[in-house]
């Protein structure tokens, strides 16, 4: 039985699993590097340990050093909250070589998703439609060019590890695709340690549109519905709304039952996301699998009441779903806006000491928050501080909701992107749900080069 889990993680994330553990009577123990000794969630959690200096290698990827003060806490479980641990494979086959739980899915489900090739291959088996593109890696830039003229430009290369965006990139032509190549086959090698790549079609006016899986270990799966994710910057998500104001019901309904047959075929466990693609016929294609919780899961909750960091630790410790599919419905309508430590034009982060911090409130507002007052955001970590969260009867009531509470949220000290959130909540075609993964750039970009 789970009494004592470690968060091997930091800031919002931490902050949310510690919260459900002690509505649970779970006791929590936190892990932080000395750039984190004032965040918020290392006060909030039972017990706290340093891992070490604030790089990241040092600290939160430091698995020798979490095992350590797992054991000499005497936990029963590890949550990895997203990024980090998250979907190392070999993490996790640490964690059960201890005698500790890892909340998860298995190392071998973990490791198959965790390679984009070996995802493509998995979904193809399990039926679920495919973008067009590569089966497997690609050698060299030449055979990369002689794909890309039979699947046709525009393409999107693609690193096979890893995500955030990084070794992704559309290219247009021969050229483009050559200098591509090799510069983010070398950037994947850097981060992920595997530098293989693989091309897919790029798809136009296409949206980003997820499903959250729950799956137990007695073979039952449900899905919590979808969301859509199509507002990025440099492909990663910034708003993010549940459910989708573009598919239809049939649409819902044809993901819904793609979704939980992936997860059926691969023997998934815990909760987990199913990407997709889905183009202006509401074709939709698989993009990837997420193997752990997603930032974005509050506003999934907010529509269907489900406690997602309660059932991965009830799923973790051998309980059965407790509810079926027949009994998950939607509610309203959720947005969630990202709030970054970066300057709202050039995206770039933006460090530095936060002299004020006054958060939005109200009956609907929910917010995940990394920082306080008289705290400085360093620049060793994703620069998100925060995510903001809403709830109306319908997207209408949403939107209007979020745009006030942004209007209400008060940080000094650093730059954010606020003002980018509230430019894009307040344009025309976001307020007509015309919102692609092109948006930004036709959208906001422009009119910011002209101010």
């Amino acid at each position: 039985m789970i009494n004592k889990v470690l968060i091997a993680n930091r800031g919002e994330i931490a902050a949310r699993v510690i919260r459900t553990c002690k509505k649970l009577g779970i006791k929590t123990v936190a892990v932080y590097s000395e750039a984190d000794q004032k965040a918020p969630f290392v006060s909030m959690a039972d017990e706290s340990y340093l891992l070490g200096p604030p790089r990241v290698q040092e600290s939160y990827l430091n698995t020798e050093k979490i095992i350590e003060i797992a054991k000499d806490a005497d936990v029963d479980a590890i949550h990895p909250g997203y990024g980090f641990l998250s979907e190392n494979g070999g993490f996790t086959e640490k964690c059960e070589q201890a005698g500790i739980i890892f909340i998860g899915p298995s190392a071998e489900v973990m490791e198959k998703m965790g390679s984009k090739i070996a995802a493509r291959e998995a979904m193809e088996k399990a039926g679920v439609p495919v973008v067009p593109g590569t089966n497997g890696a690609v050698a060299s830039a030449d055979e990369a060019v002689g794909i890309a003229r039979k699947i046709g430009y525009p393409v999107m290369l693609k690193a096979s590890a890893g995500g955030g965006g990084i070794g992704m990139q559309v290219v247009q032509s021969d050229d483009e695709l050559i200098k591509a190549f090799e510069s983010n086959s070398k950037r994947a090698h850097t981060f992920f340690g595997d530098g293989a790549m693989f091309m897919e079609k790029k798809l136009d006016n296409a949206r980003h549109i997820e499903i959250q899986l729950l799956a137990d270990n007695y073979g039952n799966a449900i899905h919590l519905y979808e969301r859509e994710c199509s507002i990025q910057r440099r492909n990663q998500k910034v708003i993010e709304e549940a459910p989708s104001s573009f598919i239809s019901e049939k649409t819902r309904t044809k993901m819904g039952k793609a979704a939980v047959k992936a997860a059926e075929t691969l023997g998934y466990t815990s909760a987990g996301t199913i990407e997709f693609l889905v183009d202006e016929h509401e074709k939709f294609y698989f993009l990837e699998m997420n193997t752990r919780i997603q930032v974005e899961h509050p506003v999934t909750e907010e529509i269907t009441g489900v406690d997602i960091v309660e059932q991965q630790i009830r799923i973790a410790d051998g309980k059965e779903l407790s509810f079926k599919q027949s009994e998950v419905t939607i509610d309203g309508h959720a947005i969630e806006a990202r709030i970054y430590a970066e300057d709202p034009e050039t995206f770039f982060p933006s460090p530095g000491h936060i002299s004020v911090f006054e958060l939005p409130t109200g009956k609907f507002i929910r917010n995940e928050v990394a920082v306080t007052a008289d705290f400085d955001v360093t620049p060793f970590y994703d620069p998100m501080i925060g995510k903001l969260i809403v709830k109306g009867k319908d997207r209408a009531e949403a939107i209007t909701s979020i745009k006030n509470a942004l209007l209400d949220y008060k940080v000094e000290g650093i730059k954010t992107n606020i003002p980018m959130l509230l430019k894009v909540l307040d344009h025309e075609k976001f307020k007509n749900g015309e919102t692609t993964t092109a948006f930004v750039d036709h959208y906001y970009l422009p009119a910011v080069k002209t101010n």
